[in-house]
C-alpha cells in the first residue's frame, strides 16, 4: 500500500479577492462602467491597472482655474487605479486616478471628476471583494486600548485551546499563534496526514 497524500479541500472565503479583466467598449465612460459593475455585483472593486485610449477627459487639478481641467482629443492610459464600493458607501471611498500620455508626448494626470470615455476597447485589471471594514483613523486612545485588550484576551483563549488540543499546524506559512483564536480559517479543510515512510535499514 502506497501512502496517500493529504487531501486539501478549499472553498471560497467571503474575504477572498477575485481577479477580473474588464473590457470597456468604445464610447463608454470608464468610471461609470466600473461603478455600475460594483453596484450590480454588490462587490467592492479595486482597480489595479488599465490600458487603452480615452477621449474627453475631465480631471481635478488644483493648479487649474476652478480646480478642474477638461481635455479634448485622444490620450493613451499610462496608469489607472482606484476603488469603487457598492452603495451605500462613503463617496470619498470611491474614485479613479489616471495618468495619460498625449500625442505630443505630454503627460497629464489627476483624479477623474467627469467623463473618461473609451476610444476603442479599454482593458482594466481589477480585484473584487465582498467584505470590507471601514475604519476611521486615527483611532482614539480609549478605543485602541479596548481593541488591544480584546486581542490579548483572544490570544490567551487561543493558546489555552491549543494546549488542550496538542496540535499545531502551519496554515499559509503562519505560526499557529498568529491565527485568530488559534483556529484555522474556515476556507481550509485538512484531510488525514500521510503516513510516514518506513525507516530504511
Amino acid at each position: 500500500n502506497k501512502p496517500k497524500p493529504p487531501v486539501v479541500i478549499t472553498k471560497e472565503s467571503p474575504n477572498a479577492l477575485r481577479s477580473h479583466i474588464l473590457e470597456i467598449s468604445n464610447g463608454s465612460d470608464v468610471a461609470e462602467c466600473i461603478s455600475t459593475f460594483a453596484n450590480r455585483r454588490h462587490r467592492g472593486v479595486s482597480v489595479l491597472s488599465g490600458s487603452g485610449v480615452v477621449t474627453n477627459v475631465t480631471l481635478r487639478q488644483p493648479a487649474a482655474p476652478g480646480g478642474v481641467i477638461t481635455l479634448q482629443g485622444r490620450f493613451e492610459i499610462l496608469s489607472l487605479s482606484g476603488a469603487f464600493l457598492p452603495a451605500p458607501s462613503p463617496p470619498e471611498a470611491t474614485g479613479l486616478t489616471v495618468y495619460l500620455a498625449g500625442g505630443q508626448g505630454q503627460v497629464v494626470g489627476g483624479t477623474v471628476v467627469g467623463s473618461l470615455v473609451a476610444s476603442g476597447p479599454v482593458m482594466v485589471v481589477a480585484a473584487t471583494f465582498a467584505n470590507a471594514t471601514y475604519e476611521r483613523l486615527p483611532i482614539d486612545d480609549e478605543q485602541g486600548e479596548e481593541d488591544n485588550n480584546m486581542q490579548v484576551q483572544q490570544q490567551q483563549e487561543g493558546l489555552g485551546e491549543q494546549q488542550q488540543q496538542q496540535v499545531s499546524m502551519p496554515v499559509y506559512n503562519l505560526n499557529p499563534n498568529l491565527l485568530p483564536n488559534g483556529q484555522m480559517p474556515h476556507d481550509v479543510f485538512w484531510g488525514p496526514p500521510s503516513r510516514p515512510s518506513p525507516p530504511s535499514f
